[in-house]
């Protein structure tokens, strides 16, 4: 599939299953005029597939050891990362980190097939002030994985970027609400 094309199918399939408008109080605590609720995008067969191409295309040739982020909104994401990367013959992990550690078992709060010393890239959905993944990225950080950036499917251009930029994370997107004819 050409990658132009990609893009624009993932474009029409948030605008037309994710994108709605009205008055929201978003996970940051703020009033949106608009709702990204891209879990209707990344639970979607063709919407993952779309998501997953996309994130691979942006981190090229020089994989991470892993991708993971916070739970729930990572999971899909990363599965769907996962499951192309392996239909293109390409090794990459998947991890995901809990909102809170576990109180049984070893009580981990970063779970799956990663350990000390790994480079890793944490997966969002939508990114506003940048609070959940920088959240993920301490207790990433915390279990000894090394951050080598984020990447999200849309930046709603509201301080996220230069939040992760001021912690040291450079962060890449698959669209800002520009793309979608959104200003604020």
């Amino acid at each position: 599939m050409h990658t132009a094309y990609c893009k624009e199918s993932l474009k029409d399939i948030v605008r037309e299953k994710a994108l709605e408008f009205g008055e929201f109080i978003l996970a940051s605590g703020k009033i949106g005029k608009y709702y990204l609720d891209c879990r209707k995008v990344t639970l979607d067969s063709q919407g993952a597939k779309l998501i997953a191409l996309g994130i691979l295309e942006l981190l090229g040739d020089t994989l991470p050891d892993a991708i993971g982020g916070m739970a729930i909104g990572a999971d899909p994401i990363t599965a769907a990362v996962l499951t192309e990367a392996a239909t293109q013959d390409k090794e990459l992990r998947g991890f995901i980190v809990r909102k809170e550690a576990k109180a049984h078992g070893k009580g981990n709060q970063v779970e799956g097939p990663v350990q000390a010393g790994d480079r890793v890239v944490i997966v969002e959905d939508v990114v506003t002030t940048g609070g959940s993944s920088l959240k993920a990225i301490e207790h990433v950080e915390a279990a000894g994985l090394k951050v080598e950036g984020v990447i999200a499917i849309i930046d709603r251009l509201e301080g996220g970027r230069e939040a992760f930029a001021a912690a040291g994370h450079e962060l890449r997107t698959l669209f800002t609400v520009r793309d979608f004819g959104i200003e604020d």
